[in-house]
């Protein structure tokens, strides 16, 4: 089979390469051709992923263009990581918020809204193109916000769009090993949008263990989410957020941290990165093993925000990753029938309650070799179902903004968002992120 990888320059590409490394099963991916706009970084990462390859008697050739019909022509699969205004545009994202007392964060706020403006276009683009060069295809999105670029690229390719995120299925990790379950035959309970969901249960043979986990504050302070929430928020809450709900639950403080630090995150990861890619331009025969310990120091740094200076992650948290895998089962599922249930972002058709059939959110899903089958879940309700309609609603206007150039449908976006707090706020967002972007200018001009 032949892969495709959009932002084939970015940084995180080997972790898909090194998962496919993993697989020697019949009708495994055997080519996979890496384009970006980026000719320097394209030749990083080539050097890392033949290194990677190197003496792997399985391991897929590796082809790097600038010509995305070239790239995406005869693929069986794409996965896309693009970043449209690289890591520039992010910091510009974060700080344009910042300035103007909002939280700054990359796809939680004003600052994910921005991100979306600039890559929607984009990604529409790209799914003309794969409709027409590639139109069996099957379309793994990872590009954030990946919730909404999932849901504008269904307008183009339907259903064969799939959006991935590993925090849901980490989360779900942590909460399965603090219990002691066996996770092959742990139901789990989850709904929500990308970055914005809850872990309502875990059930094996009709027994719901979440409860247990929930009551027991020692043996949540052993996870993540337990240090970030606090026991005692998420025993009244009876599940377990993603861990992206802190800047819903704890602005103030995620805000207050940002901005004590020297550097928000767009910005570290922005001179780490110029500073790798220089690095393997001038030693391309280390690129691999340089590229391994950058990449400890990122994951390592990860939602810093969220956790006092002297707390560092724990070894599995840090070791966790997941959305390559995650990527690589979908692969296995519908080209080799290997059927597996993961939690992803498509189109609900009914199976969430309390929101449109239409919407893409993210929830359990069985694969096969037809696709993703979302799984109905048990009704929504409360502040949950509240906060997944608003956002929701936020989220369709961006898209309507971004493929309309509605300047009115971007501020209601911008305002009506939960952690903006009044309409002039809104207004001044707007025209920030019009000044910082060109992009966001002409499209809205």
């Amino acid at each position: 089979m032949k892969l495709t990888i959009l932002g084939g320059g970015g940084f995180r590409v080997p972790l898909v390469y090194g998962a496919l490394l993993s697989d020697e099963s019949e009708g495994r991916v055997t080519e996979v051709v890496l384009h970006d706009l980026d000719a320097t970084r394209l030749e990083a990462m080539s050097h890392v992923l033949t290194q990677l390859g190197a003496g792997r008697r399985h391991a897929p050739s590796v082809r790097a263009t600038t010509d995305l019909d070239d790239a995406l022509r005869g693929a069986d699969f794409v996965f896309s990581a693009i970043r449209v205004g690289g890591l520039r545009g992010r910091t510009l994202d974060e700080r344009v918020a910042l300035d103007l007392g909002v939280l700054g964060q990359e796809t939680t706020g004003p600052g994910g809204l921005a991100y979306a403006l600039r890559t929607v276009p984009v990604a529409l683009d790209i799914a003309r193109r794969t409709r027409e060069v590639a139109p069996d295809a099957w379309f793994i999105n990872f590009t954030n916000p990946a919730g909404i670029v999932t849901e504008a690229m269904q307008s183009v390719l339907g259903d064969r769009v799939i959006g991935i995120c590993d925090s849901p299925i980490a989360l779900a990790r942590r909460a399965i090993g603090a219990l002691g379950l066996d996770a092959t035959t742990t139901q789990i309970d989850y709904v929500g949008l990308n970055h914005l969901g809850w872990l309502r249960g875990l059930d094996v043979d009709g027994t719901d263990h979440l409860p247990r986990l929930v009551a027991d504050a020692n043996a949540l302070m052993t996870l993540e989410e337990g240090r970030l929430f606090g026991p005692e928020w998420i025993a009244a809450l009876g599940a377990i957020p993603n861990e992206y709900l802190y800047y819903y639950y704890c602005a103030r403080e995620a805000q207050e941290a940002i901005l004590a630090a020297p550097q928000t995150r767009g910005e570290f990861l922005r001179d780490q990165q110029d500073a790798f890619y220089t690095t393997v331009e001038r030693a391309p025969s280390e690129a691999a093993s340089h590229w391994r310990r950058v990449r400890e120091e990122r994951d390592a740094t990860y939602m810093r925000e969220a956790r006092g200076d002297d707390e560092e992650r724990d070894e599995a948290d840090v070791a966790g990753g997941g959305y390559e895998g995650v990527a690589l089962a979908i692969m296995a599922a519908i080209a080799r029938d290997e059927r597996s249930s993961l939690i992803l972002n498509v189109r609900g058709g009914g199976a969430l309650p309390g929101m449109p059939d239409d919407a893409v959110v993210e929830i359990p899903c069985v694969v096969d070799r037809s696709g993703p089958h979302p799984v109905e879940r048990a009704p929504v309700s409360g502040h949950m179902l509240g906060l997944m309609q608003q956002v929701k609603a936020v989220e369709r206007l961006t898209i309507e903004a971004a493929t309309t150039g509605s300047a009115s449908a971007a501020l209601k976006a911008f305002a009506l968002h939960p952690l903006v707090d009044s309409v002039s706020t809104a207004r001044s967002l707007l025209e920030g992120y019009r000044r910082a972007h060109p992009q966001i200018a002409e499209l809205l001009s």
